[in-house]
């Protein structure tokens, strides 16, 4: 783990996970252009750790950046290959977090963060990002889009039966739209250890698991 660079922002870039978007963190900056280095991350694609974490990205690999250009609140962008629907929503939604983003064009085609939520999980966890190093009281943090706003949190320790924590998380709105949710964990590990931050819904038919996300992380004291 590198400290990053002063003056370096935190964005965050989303790939791909079973069909849908996942995120991932990165620090980028210095920069004159937060949007053309979070791009450029995204581009780059998830790293061999996040691909473990089984995050893949729909962008053709050597895809570059020909043009970005910001200005009132609108990204134009023009890419050296041509993307299918769920690359170029990956686009979108990786620069619409950002502040100075609202719309993006892509192509011949405008978007907004609305536009994204056909490639959204039912479960979206925005932090932890998979590999971060954590300690308690551990912040999660995210949309949902789940029946009645409900969802459980597990955080498990690699080798342990029992999770360390489980318990379930409402978020502002569910049952059709997406909400947000943030909620703090309480955790003892006596040492540093793997451990996975597991999210899932239950399923009204059956009790089964279903819309499950794990997110692998590092429990430390």
């Amino acid at each position: 783990t590198t400290e990053p660079p002063v003056g370096a922002t935190d964005v965050g870039v989303y790939f791909v996970r079973d069909g849908k978007l996942g995120f991932a963190q990165r620090s980028v900056g210095p920069t004159p252009s937060t949007a053309t280095a979070t791009l450029e991350e995204l581009l780059a694609g998830p790293t061999s750790d996040e691909q473990e974490a089984g995050l893949t990205s729909d962008i053709p690999p050597g895809t570059k950046i020909v043009s970005i250009e910001v200005e009132d609140q609108r990204a134009v962008v023009a890419l050296s290959r041509p993307l299918d629907r769920l690359g170029s929503l990956q686009v979108v939604h990786t620069l619409a977090q950002l502040e100075t983003v609202e719309t993006v064009q892509l192509g011949q085609e405008e978007f907004t963060s609305a536009d994204t939520e056909e490639a959204l999980p039912a479960i979206l966890v925005e932090s932890p990002a998979p590999g971060a190093t954590v300690t308690s009281p551990l912040t999660i943090r995210g949309t949902a889009n789940t029946f009645e706003a409900t969802f459980m949190v597990e955080l498990r320790a690699e080798g342990e039966a029992k999770p360390l924590y489980e318990n379930f998380v409402t978020a502002t709105s569910g049952s059709g739209t997406r909400g947000t949710f943030e909620e703090s964990i309480d955790f003892t590990v006596d040492r540093e250890q793997p451990g996975t931050l597991v999210v899932y819904e239950r399923s009204a038919e059956d009790n089964s698991v279903v819309n499950e996300v794990e997110i692998p992380v590092t429990l430390q004291p």
